[in-house]
């Protein structure tokens, strides 16, 4: 699927496969590198501004595999999580960070309160805008939902090393992280841990919160190692490790519901 397929597209934000009739509402917050002229590039080092501190490598294209997969609708966020995270609220530091791990940006340093606005403004708004408009659509049509939030993370962060592969996270609701980590022994080639490299203390769970538990929607957060990601064909193979844990977790979800119907 390329960009020109989106059934939406605006400058923060696109939307893929608006209609789609599967369960699953994708989300990719760090999507993209992109950083618009009007930033300057953040005062950044060109390294630095395609770096994994800008985006999450390989999310883009594992979303769009599974969206293919699942029949998902998938709201992709145009803009470097540099100039603003769509993964946090406009009051939090890091929605506009001065450092990224040992990364100085130099653009967000000392905004003033106009300058954050205009961004919350024309990046944050218009994505969570885009998945209010499709859950609502959907609500509309009475079509089953849940949530899935897709990400990366570097292998070494501040010098350590991550052993985890991939990352099932959750917030306070665990029906669908429980269901796919039940299915992790069909993976045993792979590292899968709970809430591992970050967990809700880390804040990284405001999507799950805000599209997620407060539409009552059961949701999950995964993350995967970039160094897992650098090809395409990389990436096509963790989409389906992924789909793996994903679609019997599904089903499981599934009969609950009707169990309880």
């Amino acid at each position: 699927m390329s960009p020109g397929d989106s059934n939406a597209l605006s400058e923060a934000t696109e939307v893929f496969n608006a209609d789609g009739a599967g369960e699953v509402v994708i989300l990719c917050e760090h999507a993209s590198h992109h950083i618009p002229a009007r930033y300057k590039g953040l005062g950044l080092a060109e390294a630095d501004r395609t770096s994994h501190a800008a985006w999450d490598p390989g999310a883009r294209a594992v979303s769009l595999a599974l969206s293919d997969a699942l029949d998902a609708p998938l709201v992709a966020s145009r803009v470097s999580r540099l100039v603003y995270d769509c993964n946090r609220p406009p009051e939090a530091a890091s929605a506009m960070p001065e450092k990224s791990e040992v990364i100085v940006v130099p653009g967000n340093c000392d905004l003033t309160p106009e300058q954050r606005a205009e961004r919350v403004d024309t990046v944050y708004t218009p994505f969570c805008q885009a998945v209010s408009d499709v859950l609502a659509a959907r609500k509309a049509k009475d079509l089953p939902t849940v949530l899935v939030t897709m990400h990366s993370f570097t292998p070494v962060y501040f010098g350590e090393h991550r052993a985890v592969e991939i990352g099932i996270l959750h917030d306070s609701d665990t029906r669908l992280a429980d269901a796919m980590l039940a299915e992790a022994p069909r993976l045993p080639q792979r590292r899968i841990a709970r809430n591992d490299p970050y967990g809700p203390e880390d804040g990284v769970t405001h999507s799950l919160r805000l599209h997620g538990l407060e539409n009552g929607l059961a949701n999950v957060m995964i993350e995967v190692r970039n160094d897992l990601l650098r090809t395409p064909q990389d990436e096509a193979a963790i989409a389906e490790d992924l789909l793996v844990l994903l679609r019997p977790a599904l089903a499981a979800l599934k009969a609950g519901r009707q169990a309880n119907a």
